[in-house]
């Protein structure tokens, strides 16, 4: 896997940075020369030409109007927020609420025909049941100090479901045994959210592997991520949602969901080991 999943936002910011650079160069126009007609300390020009800070919207209409570059405008603010999009602190993500934080990728969702997801932490959320969803959310709300409204997220992310029964949507799903019993919520919801898996198991549009604890690992227990298509990968970190669009990284991704998909059981055998979590909520 790739050393730093946030890599995909950093050589954007870089390239965001070459690009402004090489505006300088052809302008003609000095660093010093351009801060001082911005009124700006010359070091923010280092920063946003080394990739070190994004520039906002007026940052970039300042820098191209000075170096006569107009026309790159809306390109640059186009990318700066594509790059912008590409790490995200949670705490930033929920400032609009928790119910927002579910829509974001609805449009995304939607337009995927292929998902695959590697949870190590939580099931995957199509297959999760409200309690569970409640449970889950919750807790995301208290550590992060996120709002709470947890009804209206519930009823965003329960939505996205109708996927598994619409359309010609897929669904791999690969699981860490560990993710059956920890005890994310009580054993009557955890009990109810363990014969969802069942259930989601048999559907025409799901593949559900597990991969037993104890097994001798070709590749490592890993942050939680998803894939849609062979497009966009998500990766859900404790401090921030991290999108991967880089070509290079996404192959790595796939490689990696199929060496662990490799590693994991299905039919039965998973169904055995879901059977065994439910009979050790007692």
């Amino acid at each position: 896997m790739s050393a730093s999943p946030s890599s995909s936002a950093q050589q954007a910011r870089r390239a965001i940075g070459r690009r402004l650079r090489d505006i300088l160069r052809d302008s003609g126009i000095t660093a010093r020369a351009l801060a001082h007609a911005a009124g700006w300390d010359e070091s923010k020009c280092s920063r946003l030409i080394n990739g070190r800070t994004l520039p906002s919207d007026d940052d970039i209409r300042v820098w191209c109007r000075i170096c006569n570059a107009e026309n790159e405008i809306p390109d640059l603010i186009a990318a700066t927020r594509d790059a912008d999009s590409m790490y995200v602190e949670w705490r930033r993500l929920q400032r609009s609420g928790m119910r927002r934080l579910q829509e974001t990728r609805v449009s995304l969702y939607e337009e995927t025909r292929l998902f695959r997801f590697y949870c190590s932490q939580f099931m995957p959320w199509p297959l999760q049941t409200p309690g569970y969803m409640r449970a889950v959310l919750s807790a995301f709300a208290d550590f992060h100090d996120a709002p709470r409204d947890i009804d209206e997220a519930i009823a965003a992310r329960s939505a996205r479901s109708r996927l598994l029964y619409e359309g010609d949507h897929r669904f791999a799903m690969v699981m860490e045994e560990s993710v059956l019993h920890d005890r994310i919520a009580d054993d009557d919801v955890m009990a109810g959210q363990l014969g969802q898996l069942l259930e989601g198991m048999s559907l025409p549009s799901v593949s559900l592997g597990i991969i037993p604890s104890g097994t001798r690992r070709k590749l490592w227990t890993m942050e939680t991520f998803s894939i849609y298509d062979d497009k966009r990968v998500f990766v859900e970190l404790l401090s921030a949602g991290v999108t991967v669009t880089q070509p290079r990284e996404i192959a790595l991704y796939l490689k990696g969901f199929s060496e662990l998909a490799g590693q994991a059981v299905y039919g039965n055998k998973a169904r055995s080991l879901i059977t065994a979590a439910i009979g050790a909520l007692s």
